[in-house]
């Protein structure tokens, strides 16, 4: 299935339309293709959300009944005096459909909380470098990085070296994301800088998604109910790469 199809068919996958042979190649794809990946979770929370956001409106019981009475009767005069009422149910569908395609309009144009912390991730990563600010104390140690964060954190972030496999470790410091303190680790690969945040996460592990902010690249998932976000400007198979030997 092609990025194509799969764009074609997400309406009919998210409200499991599909058969089960397309649903299987959906989802495979969805697995090898990050793009369409996040495209399909974006659909998936506009569809949640407007479940929530729009409104339910219960019909009368007894309306059936009403309007099955007055196509039995051949007056036109009784005609002619529901015909108002009619009209005033029209006017109240259209203004029913019209909130509803502004609610939906509203929600979509809204971003995501996802999409929200990736862009604060993105903006502290790029503060980091404009203020030259990348860490508090400078260490490729990490039996001195990860004391360091006791009593300035309510948590131990795991601080690994990589230098073996070419991500050396370079520093740390505290940064505020999410509205709490997180833990943010430096690491080096050839030129390029990479910062590694750590917070405490209520979800189970999940595997990293990739998205692309403002031309940096950024690896998030979790794992052992700690949350991660990777981002740099290495190309996404090396930041991969990077957060593959973080799991080892």
């Amino acid at each position: 299935m092609s990025c194509e199809d799969v764009r074609e068919f997400l309406d009919a996958y998210i409200d499991r339309e599909l058969d089960v042979v397309s649903t299987l190649q959906f989802e495979r794809h969805l697995v090898e293709c990050a793009s369409c990946r996040s495209i399909s979770e974006r659909y998936h929370e506009l569809h949640d959300a407007v479940k929530v956001k729009i409104p339910h409106f219960e019909v009368p019981g007894e309306l059936e009944k009403k309007i099955r009475a007055q196509l039995g009767r051949r007056d036109r005069t009784v005609g002619r005096e529901w015909f108002p009422r009619w009209r005033g149910w029209a006017i109240a569908a259209g203004l029913a459909t019209l909130l509803i395609f502004s609610v939906v309009g509203n929600v979509a144009r809204r971003p995501s909380a996802s999409q929200v912390l990736a862009d604060q991730v993105v903006a502290s990563h790029i503060r980091s470098l404009m203020a030259n600010h990348l860490a508090d104390v400078i260490s490729s140690d990490q039996h001195t990085v990860k004391p360091w964060f006791s009593g300035k954190l309510d948590f131990a972030p795991a601080v690994k070296d990589l230098s073996s496999e070419g991500f050396p470790l370079a520093g740390r410091r505290l940064d505020y994301i999410d509205n709490r303190p997180v833990a943010a680790l430096v690491y080096k690969h050839r030129q390029h800088t990479i910062n590694l945040f750590l917070w405490p996460s209520p979800d189970s592990d999940s595997g990293p998604r990739t998205t692309t902010i403002k031309g940096y690249n950024v690896l998030h998932g979790t794992r052992s109910h700690m949350a991660y976000w990777a981002v740099s400007d290495l190309n996404a198979a090396e930041l991969s790469e990077f957060v593959r030997d973080l799991a080892k």
